[in-house]
């Protein structure tokens, strides 16, 4: 007797456990959670895109909420970009462009070749860096599968951090002028 009720137990906490956090309308605590997660972090990169500087501190601490979930370095590369917004600070913004290319972010291993390659954020190029950054980003599936390539990575992390400057340029493009 105790042994069909033990797998009855099994087959139903098995269910519970494999029920799916993506399924929509779930109803799942996991799925709230994902769901959250998804907001807090699209909120994030929107607030840290805009480059208003009004909005840094939510967009900390929505990065802050959200790291917990984050399997895929996004967290950490844009609290790098974060921390480039409010005044470079090279040893922490690598650190954090290291944790998330160790998660395999494809962004954040284009940022570090940028950093090393151009120099950015630091004063003399380091070609071996460089170059490592720039094989390590044709190790990563989405670089295999040819989506984003490496040219358009670096494409995406160049207008991210260009558009504080631009969203700058459209302001005052559209201020009247003062008498």
């Amino acid at each position: 007797m105790k042994t069909p009720m033990m797998i009855v137990l099994l087959l139903a906490l098995s269910g519970c456990a494999s029920q799916s956090c993506d399924m929509p309308w779930s109803e799942s605590a996991c799925r709230e959670d994902r769901l959250l997660y998804q907001n807090d972090l699209m909120q994030a990169k929107i607030l840290i895109a805009a480059g208003d500087e009004e909005g840094y501190e939510l967009a900390h601490a929505l990065l802050n909420r959200s790291a917990r979930q984050d399997e895929r370095g996004e967290t950490e590369f844009y609290r790098a970009l974060l921390m480039i917004r409010q005044g470079p600070q090279t040893t922490e913004v690598i650190r954090m462009l290291d944790k998330a290319a160790d998660k395999d972010h494809p962004h954040a291993i284009a940022l570090l070749y940028k950093i090393y390659d151009e120099p950015y954020l630091i004063d003399q190029p380091d070609p071996a860096k460089a170059r490592h950054y720039r094989e390590r980003y044709g190790e990563l599936d989405v670089a295999q599968s040819g989506y984003p390539s490496f040219d358009k990575a670096r494409e995406v992390v160049d207008q991210l951090l260009d558009a504080p400057q631009q969203l700058a340029k459209e302001r005052s493009a559209t201020e009247p002028a003062e008498d």
